[in-house]
């Protein structure tokens, strides 16, 4: 089921057995994909999670979307636009409202689970607005500090539970940024787990499995 009521157009699979306060999974895809990109974990994932994917404000023709503009001209090789960056991350934080207020769900049970680009935002919206998420799915991504709201080490993470894995052959996003989140995270004190697979810049089908033995964990 799509639907473009909300301020972002999204994908959703309602949970097996009906409930007026299902747990919420949101997904966030990587630059230059687009909501049917992670929608295809869906049904392996918990029955009775209610689960939306998101597509990204940015379009990138012909067919994909991106949550910001990465310029691969800069001198470093690539250059991330942290303002709209910064945008997308408000954007995602207003939408989580939304679909709280429109759909059956509790808004003491929401996961966010984002690839790459829709990684690092999810870190930046669970980092800025620990009240509004439980957990964090991290995939073949990394912490963007610059894109954070401002005070966010003075937030309350205590409910906050983070799994991040990576791909130690990834090609696109280097793995040892990958390797700065936990210790960034255990800086916070927030209850973390982080894991390496020997794949490129992609989700192993052992990654897959471990991460959704993490989350059945937290429901």
């Amino acid at each position: 089921m799509s639907t473009q009521s909300l301020s972002l157009y999204h994908l959703v699979r309602k949970p097996k057995t009906a409930t007026d306060k299902a747990p919420l999974l949101i997904m966030l895809h990587g630059y230059g994909s687009n909501e049917e990109d992670l929608f295809s974990f869906a049904e392996e994932l918990p029955d009775d999670l209610f689960i939306i994917s998101l597509r990204a404000p940015y379009p990138m023709p012909p067919y994909g979307h991106a949550w910001y503009a990465i310029h691969w001209d800069n001198t470093n090789g690539k250059f991330s636009d942290d303002e709209q960056a910064i945008d997308s991350r408000e954007k995602i934080a207003a939408f989580i409202d939304e679909a709280i207020e429109s759909y059956p769900v509790d808004p003491e049970k929401v996961t966010l689970v984002g690839f790459s680009q829709g990684c690092i935002l999810s870190f930046a919206v669970a980092l800025s607005y620990p009240e509004k998420i439980k957990n964090v799915i991290g995939l073949s991504g990394y912490i963007n500090p610059e894109i954070l709201k401002e005070g966010y080490r003075n937030n309350d993470f205590s409910n906050l539970s983070v799994y991040s894995s990576h791909g130690s052959a990834d090609q696109v996003i280097p793995v040892k940024w990958a390797r700065n989140t936990k210790p960034f995270l255990d800086s916070l004190g927030i209850e973390n787990q982080y894991s390496e697979f020997p794949v490129g810049h992609g989700v192993a089908p052992q990654n897959f499995m471990e991460l959704k033995k993490w989350l059945e964990k937290r429901l």
